[in-house]
């Protein structure tokens, strides 16, 4: 695996209604899971906020199918979900897990460094993403 010595953090773009919930979310987690709410927080605070209509469709948001690449060049994809809705076995990852909050708010073909738990250091691109399905 590549050692990755930068912080990549690019230009990130969130839909007003997911602002709202996530830092709600965030802001709720605080007290449980202060290292993971705070990341949210963060990524949050550097978000350029959009009427909802006008995220692009290649953004990842809530309820986005992202496949993404790893540093060691696996190809990942994963529906981005709050976390009550969580199911790795599906293929559903929270939001407030250390690579969900990387991928919210990222377009296809922006990388970003993210850490792990242990605080390890990895890199993911973006390669592809499916906006949510509307519900009915």
């Amino acid at each position: 695996m590549n050692d990755i010595r930068r912080d990549l953090s690019p230009a990130i773009i969130l839909g007003k209604a997911d602002h709202a919930k996530l830092n709600a979310l965030a802001s709720a987690g605080l007290d449980r899971m202060p290292e993971l709410a705070d990341r949210l927080l963060n990524e949050l605070d550097r978000a350029r906020v959009v009427d909802d209509k006008k995220v692009p469709e290649d953004v990842a948001r809530m309820g986005s199918r992202v496949t993404y690449r790893t540093n060691d060049d696996k190809e990942i994809a994963v529906t981005l979900v709050y976390p009550a809705e969580a199911n790795i076995d599906e293929g559903k990852i929270s939001v407030m897990t250390p690579i969900g909050t990387a991928l919210i708010g990222l377009r296809k073909g922006q990388s970003i460094t993210w850490r792990d738990r242990a605080d390890k250091r990895h890199m993911l691109t973006v390669l592809d993403v499916e906006a949510p399905v509307a519900a009915e």
